[in-house]
């Protein structure tokens, strides 16, 4: 019962609590597998459970929830580009809709179009194709991201398109359907008039869409709030929303992976050598006096040594570090040597001894895998790489002719989020909390937090300052100089 409601929990996509605005995208328990995948690359493992025919598992609770969150999120990724698609369609065949009106209801009736109206016809041809070029450009392209709430912007250009199409059917209407006009020079320059508004509009459209951000007004300041990783951006004129996502993507591109097991580790050991000695006298006898004041002192003790083991037990931990990668970066070197790219003159080879990239990289695996593997679970970072992604990126390596070194740069260090899989990446799980309305822009001491499963990013917005230059002029004539001359000077 309680997975129930925390499936349908997490099927809500807005709330609100105590006023502050809360959005949440695409939230899902995709988060769980990382957590839960198993670094022995060499063992497998079978478990078997007894689960009554009335019993639902876990999966299926999930699966409650996820179907229907599946279909919204769908919904609304696709939603933009459908809107886009209609309105493409009513601007585009609006000015054609227009010509052929005239033409099909009293064709015996029309004047005769000279050569300046052909000139019309095709400047509008033209004009249409370069503007369904350009809506195709800026508009019918899929979303980077799913919003809870709607783009002002977008909003503002969609409306101003619908009045100004419907202003100019109206006016088609009254003026020329109702009074069956026969000038049909006038009805194509009418129809030229649609089209070039249109395109203004669109030039309205990329300027508020692409060009008024461009310009830096602002320093946002992000902060990852388990182990303090930070960074600064600078970014335009954005909403909150829009700035949370374009945060998110500089996250994603500079940030090191989180990684929860190193952060529980440190934690954990730091909590053990803080934590001093509780002494309690229950029997309260008389004769235990020394001993209760000796276990205090023993205890104040450690309290004061405590840094000094938790100093050791780091150094011991950078050393184990140190070694494990000594060890790896040997049995990498000696491993890429087993395997050479064939030449020409090795044609006479035998086929025994010839290998695709693939049988190549499986073959020199082995003998590399239990020191990758020792220098990963020291370093707590084995559930971020799979025994399937080391080898596609052994294979890689192999076909593009990298060193060993080059090899061993995605494993030594941390790398950013989007270097591993997209099960690392939990995208779908982001929660945007903010006091202000997250459709109004940001400004200057703006705050707001990017929650996610197991940590937040706090995101500061500073000003960035009016900067004033002035110039000051200098004579080249005033660099002279005097040399003065004394006896104890070696010059």
């Amino acid at each position: 019962f309680h997975r129930c409601l925390v499936a349908c929990a997490y099927t809500s996509l807005q709330h609100s609590v105590n006023g502050t605005s809360t959005l949440i995208l695409h939230p899902s328990f995709s988060y769980l597998s990382p957590l839960l995948q198993d670094d022995n690359w060499g063992e497998t493992t079978t478990a078997v459970t007894g689960t009554s025919e009335l019993s639902i598992s876990q999966e299926e609770v999930v699966g409650l929830g996820k179907e229907l969150q599946d279909r919204t999120q769908s919904f609304r990724r696709y939603l933009p580009l459908a809107v886009g698609v209609c309105m493409g369609l009513l601007v585009v065949a609006t000015p054609l809709v227009f010509l052929l009106l005239p033409a099909v209801l009293w064709p015996d009736r029309l004047q005769a179009c000279g050569a300046a109206c052909e000139g019309l016809f095709l400047s509008i041809s033209f004009k249409l194709l370069i503007l369904l070029v350009a809506i195709w450009a800026l508009f019918l392209r899929a979303g980077r991201a799913s919003l809870t709430r709607v783009c002002v912007y977008r909003a503002f250009l969609t409306t101003l398109t619908l009045l100004l199409t419907m202003s100019y059917w109206l006016f088609y209407g009254v003026r020329i359907l109702d009074a069956q006009d026969e000038d049909y020079h006038g009805i194509v320059q009418f129809a030229v008039s649609l089209v070039d508004s249109q395109l203004f509009v669109h030039y309205l459209a990329v300027v508020l869409l692409e060009l008024r951000h461009i310009q830096p007004c602002y320093s946002v300041c992000v902060i990852r709030s388990t182990d303090g990783e930070t960074r600064h951006y600078n970014i335009g004129q954005l909403s909150i929303q829009k700035a949370a996502l374009s945060i998110l993507e500089f996250y994603y591109r500079d940030f090191p992976i989180h990684n929860p097991a190193l952060l529980s580790a440190s934690k954990h050991q730091a909590a053990k050598h803080l934590a001093g000695l509780k002494v309690y006298n229950v029997d309260a006898q008389p004769g235990n006096g020394n001993q209760s004041r000796a276990m205090v002192t023993a205890a104040g003790k450690r309290k004061e040594t405590a840094h000094n083991e938790l100093y050791y037990e780091e150094a011991d931990y950078e050393r184990r570090v140190r070694k494990r990668r000594a060890r790896l970066v040997v049995a990498v070197e000696e491993a890429f040597t087993h395997v050479r790219r064939m030449k020409k003159e090795d044609e006479q080879a035998t086929p025994s001894d010839i290998m695709d990239v693939r049988e190549a990289a499986l073959a020199i695996f082995p003998s590399m895998a239990r020191a990758l593997q020792k220098y990963l679970r020291t370093t707590r970072r084995q559930h971020c790489h799979s025994m399937e992604s080391i080898q596609k990126h052994l294979a890689f390596c192999l076909i593009n002719n990298m060193s060993p070194k080059a090899f061993l740069e995605a494993y030594l260090a941390p790398g950013p989020t989007l270097q591993y899989g997209a099960e690392r990446w939990m995208a779908d799980q982001w929660t945007l909390v903010s006091e202000a309305s997250v459709t109004s822009g940001i400004k200057e001491g703006t705050e707001f937090l990017l929650r996610c499963l197991d940590f937040s990013l706090a995101v500061t917005v500073k000003k960035i300052p009016y900067i004033r230059v002035t110039e000051e002029y200098i004579d080249p004539k005033s660099h002279k100089f005097l040399l003065l001359l004394q006896s104890e000077t070696s010059v």
